[in-house]
């Protein structure tokens, strides 16, 4: 029996590209890739409750594989660019394809599947791109994508037999349409919906990453992580401040804090949780402050009771709500000119 590794996201397509080869008889493993910038298992917002429940039903192995700093690097370098935010595709294919050969190597497979479309995304799923891909992560003739296969070269597994050509299709462009028929015709009938994907697609978010790189080439995962969440305010260049906007933001930033950070809310009003990222100052402190009494309830009185955990101890402090000109100094907003204070 013919092995094969697949690229599995848990969406429609990576899971049809597992079907049909599961259909001719091919052992599949599939492997799902993690990296901080993209859809978490379990993330109601962008996948399904259970992304992965198709290999239950059909009986395929999935592992996980985190790209970790890998992932961090391509991002922060991309050998082929980055797309229109800061989305570095081509790079992230290879490397996923990469781990894949390593998979694949290890585990005697015969090749890779994938459930890329050709013409579904503007930057990685082009017929020029497919093969500069499969080269670059060493894998040329071993990359095989059933749902647009008929559109392109024979790869090595069908040369060989081991795939039947005449069972793979020939869909391209971004119309799901084909894809929803092949599903109900393949018994797949849960699967998550078109989500947004990639984080680094969108541009406020991209905007964010842009500016932490600029002022912390080597962030670490917290402040990674926090880029998802809340207003962010660049204090200095060593120094930022992120104010929750709601109860589920507020829980994140507590659940991502540690005991060695800074973070305050405003006792008795409904209230922002803030956090002081990096080395907060005394007067950095004071800002954040003010500002979590800008956004708090109180945010009309004169002074306001902020309750501060610095390094677990808790200190509290009356303030004046923050003001227009200090939001608009320090607020990090795309396009918008900032007087970021070094």
């Amino acid at each position: 029996m013919s092995k094969a590794i697949a690229l599995f996201s848990g969406g429609l397509d990576s899971t049809l590209a597992i079907l049909i080869m599961l259909k001719q008889g091919i052992d599949v493993t599939a492997i799902t890739f993690l990296n901080h910038f993209g859809c978490e298992i379990g993330d109601k917002s962008s996948c399904s409750k259970d992304p992965f429940a198709a290999s239950v039903k059909f009986g395929f192995q999935v592992k996980m594989s985190h790209l970790s700093d890998k992932f961090i690097d391509i991002v922060k370098k991309p050998k082929y660019g980055h797309g229109k935010n800061m989305n570095p595709c081509v790079d992230c294919r290879i490397l996923m394809l990469k781990e894949a050969k390593n998979l694949m190597e290890m585990s005697g497979a015969d090749f890779i599947i994938t459930g890329e479309v050709l013409g579904q995304r503007p930057m990685s799923q082009r017929r020029d791109t497919f093969p500069v891909i499969d080269r670059e992560a060493d894998l040329k003739g071993y990359v095989l994508r059933p749902l647009s296969a008929k559109l392109m070269k024979p790869t090595i597994p069908e040369e060989k037999g081991m795939v039947n050509r005449d069972l793979l299709y020939d869909f391209s462009g971004r119309s799901r349409k084909p894809q929803i028929a092949l599903a109900e015709e393949l018994g797949l009938t849960e699967y998550p919906a078109p989500a947004g994907g990639c984080l680094l697609t969108e541009p406020n978010y991209s905007y964010r990453l842009k500016e932490l790189l600029d002022h912390c080439p080597d962030p670490d995962v917290k402040d990674i992580n926090l880029l998802r969440v809340g207003r962010h305010f660049r204090y200095a260049s060593d120094c930022k401040i992120i104010v929750g906007r709601n109860r589920d933001e507020n829980d994140i930033i507590l659940s991502i804090a540690g005991d060695e950070d800074c973070t305050m809310h405003v006792p008795g009003f409904g209230s922002p949780v803030t956090f002081v990222s990096g080395k907060p100052t005394e007067e950095a402190i004071l800002t954040a402050a003010s500002l979590c009494a800008r956004y708090s309830a109180a945010r009309h009185q004169s002074n306001v009771h902020v309750s501060v955990l610095i390094k677990g101890k808790k200190t509290d402090l009356n303030i004046q709500p923050a003001n227009d000109y200090l939001i608009d100094k320090y607020r990090i907003v795309q396009n918008t000119a900032q007087k970021i204070l070094m």
